[in-house]
């Protein structure tokens, strides 16, 4: 397997492009994935109980398994918009199947953008219209998909799976209002390589836990949150089975994509400077290092400690301390490498070397609980006088 240039129709039998609908005053607002031939579709969405319309249309095409094309907007989330939301929503993905000839039901629609707006449908029918099956165009659509975002989230990789090679490619959006479980984001996923739509809904459900579920910036869970995956055969692969060498290489390469993109959301969280990577060793088992993780990475004083550069420790012990179930009076931490705590008691550091090294763009954190064998990972970033400008002024 190996990491290479790309866009999210890398993938064999995949195109993609994008527009300006004018949604946003200027920069791309709409998008679109396209797949050839019909595709198998996974998905995994929301947990919030207030959902946007397009999200309860994809959960019905998931559970169909079969999908053609994804169109996206931004600016407007089409969340809280009550049956006329849903109404255009359906709207949307009807427009798009009667331009490129396919089935509305094989139309996925996502959104993001502010809540409880309308979408303005004359410039969505409009940029439909505009879109087309370029092939020079697929870069584009990772930018129609931004909102606060810095900058584009894109992935590939490719393998050589059941006698061909495989190509997958992610690609997502997310800034802020980032929480698990899943964030203010949309994550969208092609490959060409043969699998059945169930062994492919399985793979990315386990895989989510421990990459899109495993990040945070604010603690908030959006009402838009996607990811879908689509796979088309196009690389002519044996089919993939579960449990074979095809498969343990395809379910690698899948949580490759979603923890590099996972990983660039939270680096790239409203008004972050930093990356923050989390990691428990020693826990009772895995889902308990992964939920101490990501409440560290959560912790606002954890972040802003971060933030100035300030090796407080005692910040990190306390948030561990809030939500072990078990003893942890035999921790062992490390920030940056460099060893604070061991057998729970404090280690003389020099405490003006490791704010220096505080104050790079990736921040490691270890904790090692010795409870147990368990191993967990969460990503976050720093909170900045940035976070609360661009979120006390978003709508306004």
């Amino acid at each position: 397997m190996k990491e290479i240039k790309g866009t999210i129709a890398s993938p064999k039998g995949f195109l993609a492009d994008a527009v300006h609908a004018q949604l946003k005053y200027k920069n791309l607002d709409l998008g679109l994935i396209l797949s050839q031939v019909p595709a198998a579709i996974a998905g995994v969405f929301t947990t919030n109980k207030v959902c946007a319309a397009p999200v309860l249309i994809d959960r019905q095409i998931v559970k169909k398994g079969q999908a053609r094309a994804i169109i996206c907007n931004s600016a407007v989330a089409n969340a809280v918009t009550g049956e006329q939301g849903y109404a255009n929503a359906l709207k949307t993905q009807k427009l798009l199947a009667e331009k490129f000839e396919l089935k509305a039901e094989e139309v996925a629609v996502c959104s993001t953008g502010v809540i409880g707006v309308q979408l303005p449908m004359e410039k969505i029918a409009t940029g439909i219209s505009k879109l087309s099956k370029n092939e020079g165009t697929a870069a584009y659509f990772a930018k129609a998909i931004l909102t606060t975002d810095t900058k584009i989230k894109t992935i590939n990789f490719e393998a050589e799976i059941g006698g061909q090679i495989v190509n997958m490619a992610g690609v997502c959006k997310g800034s802020g209002m980032i929480h698990p479980n899943m964030a203010t984001m949309l994550a969208f996923i092609t490959t060409d390589a043969k699998i059945a739509q169930a062994l492919l809904q399985k793979t990315l459900s386990e895989i989510i836990e421990t990459t899109f579920n495993q990040i945070t910036v604010d603690g908030d869970t959006s009402t838009n949150d996607t990811v879908l995956l689509m796979a088309n055969g196009q690389a002519k692969n044996n089919e993939i089975l579960e449990g074979s060498s095809d498969y343990l290489l395809f379910k690698e390469m899948l949580a490759k994509v979603c923890q590099s993109l996972a990983k660039q959301i939270a680096a790239d969280g409203e008004g972050a400077t930093k990356l923050i990577e989390v990691t428990v060793k020693g826990a009772p088992n895995d889902l308990v290092a992964r939920f101490i993780a990501k409440k560290i990475v959560g912790s606002s004083l954890v972040k802003t400690a971060i933030f100035g550069a300030d090796p407080n420790w005692g910040r990190i012990i306390s948030s561990i301390g809030q939500v072990a179930d078990f003893e942890v009076s035999d921790i062992e931490l490390k920030l940056q490498d460099e060893l604070v705590l061991y057998h729970s008691t404090p280690v003389d550091f020099d405490a003006a070397f490791l704010s220096e090294k505080l104050k790079e763009d990736k921040i490691e954190i270890i904790a090692d609980l010795n409870a147990g064998s368990g191993l967990g990972q969460a990503w976050g970033c720093d909170l900045t006088y940035k976070y609360v400008e661009i979120n006390a002024l978003y709508t306004s």
